[in-house]
């Protein structure tokens, strides 16, 4: 019953906005480091990674909360819109643990945020998954190196750990604002999904900036 409710209530008037303005901006910035970063093909590879996962999410939300879909191809569109946000956050993960991290360490992080990236969106495909269980996916995929935050600090450097830590609170207030639906505070224009919404552009960019800062003069 709740489901029906939600899909039958009215989109607040920004819902999507934020997306659908940050998609070009993103791929243009994104681009932008992939061509110029002086980096080895390898070190670009990873770039391209992790611009096109954080593009995949933007797009797909985009499309996703701005679009005006039939009940069927909407549902579809849902499971892709929450899909893609796994791609943003293994592919965050990608060039950070390869410049921080070493040996078995760098590949347990990475074969965790792939691997959970793997695992969630399956849940989000099958059918009668318990919603606490889609949620706490996104937990642990968020925060698959929680365990290694000395090597990462020690690796990024302390501007550069602050700002990835940073960003990953943003992306977790964001998410708790999304399950909680608080704040809500204008229902109408901009709801507690555009508090949301907000939250990850934020986190985006502090991951960016951290990348551009920390990352790519190592690779």
């Amino acid at each position: 019953m709740h489901e029906q409710t939600a899909v039958a209530a009215p989109k607040p008037l920004l819902r999507g906005w934020a997306h659908l303005v940050s998609f070009p901006v993103w791929m243009a910035v994104g681009v932008a480091l992939v061509a110029v970063a002086n980096v080895a093909a390898s070190g670009r590879l990873l770039l391209a990674i992790y611009v096109l996962g954080t593009g995949t999410m933007f797009g797909v939300s985009a499309m996703y909360h701005r679009g005006r879909w039939q009940p069927q191809a909407k549902l579809l569109m849902q499971k892709f819109d929450r899909s893609a946000i796994f791609l943003a956050i293994a592919g965050g993960y990608t060039p950070i643990a390869f410049v921080s991290l070493d040996g078995w360490v760098r590949v347990a992080v990475l074969a965790t945020a792939w691997l959970g990236a793997v695992g969630g969106i399956v849940l989000h495909w099958l059918p009668r998954v318990p919603k606490v269980w889609r949620g706490a996916s996104y937990m642990i995929v968020s925060w698959a190196a929680v365990l290694v935050f000395p090597q990462l600090a020690h690796g990024l450097g302390a501007v550069g750990f602050a700002l990835v830590l940073a960003g990953g609170a943003c992306y977790t207030i964001g998410a708790v604002s999304l399950a909680t639906q608080w704040p809500n505070p204008w229902p109408r224009v901009f709801g507690f999904h555009e508090v949301f919404h907000a939250f990850t552009v934020v986190a985006a960019a502090l991951q960016f900036v951290a990348i551009t800062y920390a990352v790519v003069p190592q690779l």
